[in-house]
């Protein structure tokens, strides 16, 4: 299967998850060599200090709290994207397409940010959606972690319901895809360095969370 056929096939899944259920996770979601080449440019941009600690809330009330959030984060700029960036991006583009045709959620535009939870860091529960802005969609995370086995935690728990979760495995090239106002989430400490890229289709008139 080609790489085009590889990705119209996942994005599929996705949709028809997002369909029946509201949520998604998908294996593959990108070629292997773009998960590294991603996880490489997130390094290199690491190791020149473009990463800030991450804050919960938006504009005025945006606070730092590391017992709640641990991750370091850096934003991306659709307009300034690198190579493999903009690979994502065409895959992201492709996917908010043919959900709006499968799904009618109106989806209007994408953001998403480097996010990278050293040892022990962690996000407790809680819902991507903000009381003042309701612009957020559906929340996403692609994994770009190499070999990733389940000793080394990190998992991204989903609350499926008040007594039902699902543990999803950030191993490279995982998708996971859900409606933000729906379900609450919270990622598990690891033993090592845990490395995504996480964000939101939108819809049309919300605010940036930069």
């Amino acid at each position: 299967m080609s790489s085009a056929a590889a990705i119209e096939a996942v994005i599929a899944q996705v949709c028809e998850g997002i369909a029946a259920d509201g949520r998604a996770v998908v294996a593959d979601f990108l070629p292997t060599p773009l998960v590294a080449a991603l996880a490489t440019e997130a390094g290199r941009r690491a190791v020149a200090g473009e990463f800030s600690s991450a804050g919960i809330g938006h504009g005025e009330s945006r606070v730092e709290r590391s017992d709640i959030r641990g991750d370091r984060i850096l934003w991306l700029d659709e307009h300034a994207l690198s190579s493999p960036e903009c690979a994502l991006w065409a895959a992201l583009e492709a996917l908010r397409a043919a959900l709006n045709r499968v799904t009618f959620l109106g989806l209007f535009s994408f953001e998403g940010h480097y996010a990278l939870y050293p040892p022990g860091a962690f996000y407790r529960r809680h819902r991507d959606a903000f009381l003042d802005d309701d612009a957020r969609v559906l929340s996403c995370v692609l994994y770009l972690n190499e070999a990733w086995a389940v000793t080394d935690g990190g998992a991204l728990r989903l609350h499926l319901s008040a007594t039902e979760s699902r543990d999803v495995l950030p191993l490279g090239g995982t998708f996971a895809c859900f409606l933000a106002e729906r379900y609450e989430h919270e990622v598990m400490p690891a033993t090592r360095n845990r490395l995504s890229i996480a964000g939101w289709f939108k819809r049309r008139g919300g605010a940036s969370s930069w």
